[in-house]
């Protein structure tokens, strides 16, 4: 079977729920595709900033946003970052697999990880700045992909 999830939210837990769905469906045998769009394009920027040539809105619109897994923060009570640290070290006490290795899971089991290229000129966001292992494509895409799924999630 097939399954999608859309990832809009650039929040630690739930990109790490949509991280969990998918490498379950894919250790289950279903394929699965994410469609990172807006807020969630963050989770796949290079952790390091990367040399490309911006405007000056969406440079500092880049500057504004967190840079890779590492970066995210919580939805509730992240307290400027704090919130996220505790999770952090919460997760790691009860052995939860940690984000940067659910993205390197989902890349062995073949989950394709598109980004919205519509989202990524919003956001002036470009390829180069992004992990490996993406396709790049916009929501014409997604949409053939969900219509042979059987499950859609929206995360």
């Amino acid at each position: 079977m097939k399954k999608t999830i859309i990832v809009f939210s650039g929040d630690l837990d739930r990109v790490m729920a949509a991280f969990i769905i998918a490498n379950g469906a894919a250790a289950m045998g279903d394929e699965v595709t994410m469609f990172f769009t807006f807020w969630g394009l963050n989770v796949l920027r290079r952790p390091e900033k990367v040399k490309v040539k911006k405007s000056f809105l969406q440079a500092l619109f880049g500057w504004m946003m967190p840079r890779g897994a590492g970066k995210l923060g919580i939805s509730k009570m992240n307290f400027g970052g704090l919130g996220a640290k505790m999770m952090k070290i919460v997760m790691k006490q009860q052995n939860v697999t940690p984000l940067p290795e659910l993205i390197r899971l989902a890349r062995e089991q073949g989950i394709r990880m598109i980004a919205c290229t519509m989202s990524m000129d919003v956001m002036g966001i470009r390829k180069e700045e992004l992990i490996d292992g993406l396709e790049f494509a916009g929501v014409a895409t997604y949409l053939a992909e969900a219509d042979e799924a059987n499950v859609n999630l929206f995360i």
